[in-house]
């Protein structure tokens, strides 16, 4: 049996590699990641001279020219610079967008749609929205490719495209390690190249909490590793922000409770429930105290900075993972316990928590987000919430899906792209080949799945390997969530178009790991 198990890994290798090897020989004209909806070429390619080439808005376009949104991109794409004065016929890549919301913010009902066709020496983008026109730029990058003499060519190409799912998301965690701003905005730039479009900032956790509020100072200076070097102001914040708009992408914000607030603690006494040893207090502290009212005013002061700071719709709460052990041992929270009925069920006094924290008539909240345990603890949440699936057994997590669609609600799946675990070997298959839609449910039950994140855990990454850990593998969850799944079942044929797309995600500055044996033309060449 061994040798027979070893002679099937011998011959999967082999077969890596013969891929591989075809991979460098042939020129992907059509070499789009993620691959669109709907894309021909053909051998007819036209010869792209830096000096003849430029962006244009079409006359009718509702963008025009001081759109800072698609004229930031043009110069990201393609630097301006002298063309010949002789040269009366550049490329020219013709951009027309319907609607024009170049000074907005993408939000959830955004459209990512567009149509990019290239015939007669020139190109025509249309778009519905500046986001999707961000999405065809892209795309248009990603079909220029090198000769082996250096010249630039572009093939006649027709594409027809837009996202599967409206959400497609990276987490990063800057709790538990501190990642400096420029790996952050470096992240940000790697997910417009995916097609990604919501950063969700795990910003704060019991390890540390780096976010520099100004209504409650205290809370970065004494609760981040360092309160001058490891934490974000809110100039910090606003770049972050600034520079995700840029390229189509949301910032959703979570500050997550009662549970992973130990950093909380240290700047806002008495938020924290004092753990107890028998009859007296231990020293040491648990979740959020839910008996106090205190705690509800510091939180509606707090999200009341946080909604002013953060422009998206939505606001992470968290209420995952809460340890009871704490407020079992306490004894006013027992006392409260029994004033409200609740008996012994601590999952009844989280309820009220998280209850009494979206209540509208209380604190004036914005569409908020939770992680699956608030619905499996059966509160009351509202309708419009969605739902964040992270943990469960392929088994468990189907019925998840089930159960939240089935009440109606939207959902979220992550739990299969936790790729901050890893595997040797070819681990990007598995994120490759999920299946969001595959479980027991009807037809609108499956149009609540809005899409999925890949979550980028910080116990064991910090800017050193953040890059190289996220990318490809996150690609591969990006074509999952972009592109048709029957037109993108085959991991043998994803994978020499994706060991082109990380070559060129080196060449643009992306510390993306390698997938196999091989080689890029342009190597990464460092910070």
């Amino acid at each position: 049996l061994k040798t027979i198990s070893n002679s099937r890994r011998c011959y999967k290798q082999w077969l890596w590699f013969m891929v591989l090897f075809m991979s460098f020989s042939v020129i992907y004209v059509d070499a789009v990641w993620p691959m669109p909806q709907m894309i021909s070429s053909s051998m007819a390619r036209y010869t792209l001279n830096p000096r003849e080439f430029i962006f244009q808005y079409s006359s009718g376009s509702s963008a025009q020219p001081g759109c800072s949104l698609l004229d930031s991109a043009f110069e990201r794409y393609y630097p301006p610079r002298q063309h010949d004065e002789w040269f009366r016929f550049p490329f020219t890549v013709v951009v027309h967008v319907e609607r024009a919301e170049c000074e907005g913010y993408p939000d959830a009902d955004s459209s990512e749609s567009y149509k990019l066709s290239v015939c007669s020496g020139q190109a025509a983008l249309r778009a519905e929205t500046v986001w999707g026109a961000l999405r065809g730029l892209e795309s248009f990058s990603q079909l220029v490719y090198q000769d082996d003499f250096g010249e630039y060519f572009v093939n006649e190409t027709e594409i027809e495209d837009f996202p599967r799912f409206q959400f497609r998301g990276i987490l990063l965690d800057t709790s538990r390690h501190y990642l400096p701003l420029h790996a952050i905005l470096k992240t940000l730039d790697a997910m417009s190249y995916n097609k990604f479009n919501v950063f969700h900032w795990h910003i704060v956790d019991d390890p540390s909490f780096p976010y520099q509020s100004s209504t409650f100072p205290d809370l970065s200076s004494k609760g981040a590793f360092h309160p001058l070097t490891h934490v974000y102001t809110q100039i910090d914040v606003k770049r972050v922000i600034a520079h995700a708009r840029l390229r189509g992408i949301r910032v959703l914000a979570e500050f997550d409770s009662p549970g992973h607030t130990q950093s909380w603690g240290k700047g806002q006494p008495g938020l924290l429930t004092p753990c107890y040893k028998g009859t007296v207090p231990s020293g040491t502290f648990g979740p959020v105290n839910p008996a106090n009212s205190s705690s509800y005013q510091f939180m509606t002061r707090l999200f009341k900075e946080v909604t002013s700071v953060f422009p998206d719709s939505y606001v992470h709460l968290g209420g995952d993972e809460v340890d009871f052990t704490c407020w079992k041992s306490n004894p006013d929270v027992r006392g409260f316990m029994l004033k409200m009925g609740f008996g012994t069920d601590y999952t009844k006094l989280e309820s009220y928590y998280m209850e009494k924290l979206v209540d509208k008539k209380g604190p004036k909240w914005r569409l908020v987000w939770f992680w699956q345990d608030v619905f499996d603890y059966h509160e009351k949440i509202p309708v419009d919430t969605v739902l964040h699936i992270w943990k469960g057994s392929p088994g468990q997590i189907q019925q998840e899906l089930s159960s939240i669609t089935l009440a109606g609600y939207r959902v979220i799946l992550a739990a299969p792209w936790y790729i901050n675990h890893i595997d040797y070997g070819q681990d990007w298959e598995k994120y490759y080949t999920i299946q969001p839609l595959n479980f027991t449910g009807t037809e609108q039950q499956k149009t609540l799945v809005i899409g999925g994140e890949v979550c980028m855990w910080g116990e064991y990454v910090d800017a050193t390997n953040l890059s190289p850990r996220l990318w490809p593998r996150a690609s591969a969850a990006g074509e999952r969530l972009w592109s048709d799944e029957k037109m993108t079942s085959s991991v043998i044929d994803a994978f020499p178009r994706l060991v082109d797309f990380r070559c060129r995600l080196l060449r643009r500055g992306i510390q993306a790991e390698p997938l196999f044996v091989g080689h890029c033309r342009h190597e990464y060449q460092g910070i």
